[in-house]
């Protein structure tokens, strides 16, 4: 090393892990880890002064265990008319993989108080019209018979949908064409009090957890080791670290931290930053009418995170409801980013897949810039159109967290924007990272899982039984078993203290209208 300066430590760190963000993905990594390895030291830097401050914060996200049980983007229309449930049913699979996770570790000890991140919250989907009424059907029918959605119940009876989600009701205008669909198993999670637990525990067990800290460089050594440069915002100091392997679970700033390691495998990747608010209420009257996550269908050309949804939330043992979310553009990658995220992201790799996304999603383009422009006044309009009785006096606007979504080559298009997360790795494995948004945090377990198996090939064979004694199910689809889907997910909703589906599952489709 150089001689020592004023502003540099020159003591070099030695670790066998290092984790790049406090968030619930390095969480769940290091969660892992610390049972495949116990004998491997693990680093955590993270450069907010707390843990789960940004996507993972329960007021930066709506809280919903994503399982497709209420969300419409998992669910297309073919051609035919038919509806396709395969994405809906690999979704479903992803979050009951975290589930179990989560179950084992309430029973081992590493979590308590499930309350205290996992509620019972029946999922909802309601829609208007009857195209949309008609669309909702026939997915109730295609997903009823799939053994993780045969507690939906469908109707299209306005008498019925106001004992599931008073709210949704009061107020409206009779003779409306309307539907909906409920699913008693869905749950409100709220990740930022699931990462504190888990980090607490891993703390414990001799991770060192830097907070205030940041990454500002990182090379690859000759031997296959990488050196991070990392800034401590509390005293100014600069040092250096070595690492065997890196995890980048920066939430939007992962892309920023990839392409400074210069590994190929980022080239071609940018990032269309979305920012987002929400109406959020704590009347206790209000809160008392609504125990749901209500989703409904998003405008033509906008993202599946701008699908409205009336959300209970139960953050600190307290409901609250929130609506939205409302999506608007900003440059910033993170909620507590820089404005000049987007413009540093730009190489010579990724500025044709920029141009070809813009040029193909002009209209997604426009309503993020548009909805910019939207007062208070037509957010509440929006929320009357979901919530007839809703009044300005009750609700007030909070600012949620950023949402990077993937823009990626594509050799037809050029360029093509993608909704979901991404693993990023290295041809040798040594470091890897996490691009994209929803469902995220809700399939966290089965994304680290992937990443074991692309990272640490040689091992991942010899960790399979305690990977098998964490995650029973690994490697079987429950879709593909009724009685098997059963008993696991109502083994899960024992440990966790949710609501179990009553059995045998019956397909219900109640209060037809006409």
């Amino acid at each position: 090393m150089n001689a020592q300066s004023p502003t540099t430590d020159s003591v070099r760190q030695g670790t066998d892990v290092v984790l790049i963000g406090a968030g619930i993905m390095s969480a769940t990594l290091g969660t892992l880890l610390r049972r495949l390895q116990p004998d491997w030291s693990i680093d955590v830097y993270e450069r907010l002064p707390g843990v789960a401050e940004e996507s993972s914060d329960p007021w930066n996200n709506a809280g919903t265990g994503h399982a497709a049980l209420c969300e419409l983007n998992y669910t297309s229309e073919r051609p035919d008319g038919t509806i396709d449930v395969q994405k809906a049913i690999a979704i479903n699979e992803q979050f009951q993989v975290s589930r179990q996770l989560w179950s084992h570790l309430v029973e081992d000890g590493t979590l308590s108080n499930p309350e205290t991140f996992i509620n019972s919250t029946p999922h909802m989907t309601f829609v208007r019209g009857a195209a949309d009424v008609d669309f909702l059907r026939r997915r109730y029918e295609a997903l009823s018979g799939e053994p993780l959605f045969s507690a939906m119940e469908f109707s299209d009876d306005p008498a019925v949908i106001q004992r599931w989600a008073p709210l949704l009701i009061e107020e409206r205008k009779p003779g409306e064409p309307i539907s909906a669909t409920r699913d008693i198993s869905g749950t409100d999670v709220d990740f930022g009090s699931l990462s504190r637990q888990l980090f607490r525990s891993l703390e414990s067990s001799g991770v060192r957890i830097h907070l205030n800290h940041e990454i500002t460089s990182l090379t690859q050594n000759p031997d296959g080791t990488w050196r991070l440069r990392v800034h401590n915002s509390r005293n100014g100091l600069d040092k250096d670290v070595s690492a065997r392997f890196v995890f980048v679970g920066a939430g939007g700033w992962a892309l920023k931290i990839l392409q400074k390691s210069r590994i190929p495998e980022a080239y071609g990747f940018a990032l269309l930053p979305i920012s987002g608010q929400f109406l959020r209420t704590d009347n206790p009257a209000l809160v008392a009418l609504h125990h749901a996550k209500v989703y409904g269908k998003a405008p033509i050309g906008a993202p599946p995170m701008s699908m409205p949804h009336l959300d209970t939330r139960i953050v600190d043992g307290k409901a609250s409801i929130l609506f939205g979310p409302y999506a608007g553009s900003s440059p910033k990658f993170l909620k507590y980013g820089s404005i000049f995220d987007m413009p540093k992201s730009i190489r010579w790799h990724n500025i044709i897949p920029l141009i070809a996304m813009a040029r193909d999603n002009i209209a997604l383009v426009a309503l993020l810039v548009n909805a910019l422009t939207a007062t208070r006044r037509k957010k509440i309009a929006a929320l009357r159109e979901f919530v007839p009785s809703g009044t300005v006096k009750d609700w007030r606007i909070i600012t949620a967290g950023q949402r990077a979504q993937i823009v990626k080559k594509d050799p037809e298009k050029g360029g093509i924007l993608q909704f979901g997360t991404e693993v990023v790795a290295s041809r040798d494995g040594s470091i890897a990272g996490v691009l994209g948004a929803s469902p995220g945090a809700s399939t966290a377990v089965p994304i680290m899982l992937d990443l074991l198996r692309r990272c640490f090939p040689d091992r991942y064979d010899a960790w399979l039984p305690v990977l098998n004694e964490m995650i029973p199910t690994l490697g079987r689809r429950l879709s593909d078993d009724p009685e098997f889907a059963a008993q696991t997910m109502a083994a899960t909703a024992k440990t966790l203290h949710l609501t179990e589906i009553p059995r045998p599952f019956p397909h219900r489709s109640v209060g037809f209208a006409g």
